[in-house]
């Protein structure tokens, strides 16, 4: 109980909710880092994983090439890629985390776009062959709705990851939630610690709704159904 009544009082204090070291300003600034990162790895992985299952060329390089940084430790990205961020004079904070954390992102959007397209059914990529679509309308129109469940899937991963591995960046004066885990560990302070790594995870779940709600929006809920029977026939197994 009296540690709860820390956590408790330690949330009540006013000056834990306004000015740079505010639980407001500190989650918009993890957010920051965090979406900035998740765009990047989309913008790199998204159109090679689509261009590779279209094309059936360079999927396996591309995705072997990508889990290099999965294989990597986070913390083993983040001391290699301050060096480069000092090095091309970016300072401490923002950029050696955002160097750190785009390998991290990568992986699940490539490979899940690339299973995707690839694993959409030939039989309807020839049918809208003949009928006259070309390859860009048959991406468009066939291989991308069909594989949205799948790449919004391997979006909502890597953000989840990044997310929860951002507090990294607080080890090398980077602002977010990581801060309160670093500095309450440093200053024996625990109750501070144990808020930041409550927050970083309630954010993590807040990523898992949001996306959730995306995937409702944007899917069709016949590719739905589709997708929850057949994991309910996986599931399930032979009879």
């Amino acid at each position: 109980m009296d540690f709860a009544q820390s956590v408790a009082a330690w949330l009540a204090a006013p000056e834990h909710w306004t000015g740079s070291d505010g639980i407001p300003n500190r989650v918009a600034e993890h957010l920051l880092i965090s979406g900035v990162t998740v765009l990047a790895a989309v913008l790199i992985a998204l159109p090679i994983g689509v261009w590779a299952g279209h094309t059936g060329r360079g999927g396996f390089l591309a995705i072997n090439i990508a889990n290099l940084g999965r294989a990597m430790p986070s913390l083993a990205l983040l001391a290699l890629m301050l060096p480069l961020a000092l090095t091309l004079k970016l300072g401490l904070g923002f950029w050696p985390t955002f160097f750190a954390l785009v390998p991290l992102g990568i992986p699940p959007v490539l490979t899940n776009s690339y299973v995707a397209v690839r694993g959409v059914d030939q039989d309807v990529v020839e049918a809208a062959r003949g009928m006259g679509l070309r390859e860009r309308q048959v991406l468009r129109h066939v291989e991308l709705p069909i594989g949205m469940p799948l790449i919004l899937a391997g979006i909502r991963n890597s953000a989840v990851a990044i997310v929860a591995t951002a507090t990294l960046g607080a080890l090398v004066a980077g602002g977010g939630l990581g801060r309160y885990i670093v500095d309450g560990l440093a200053r024996q302070e625990y109750p501070r610690l144990f808020v930041g790594a409550v927050l970083v995870a309630l954010l993590s779940i807040g990523v898992e709704v949001v996306f959730g709600g995306v995937e409702r929006v944007t899917v069709s809920s016949g590719l739905r159904e589709g997708e929850s029977s057949a994991g309910l026939g996986a599931q399930e197994g032979p009879r």
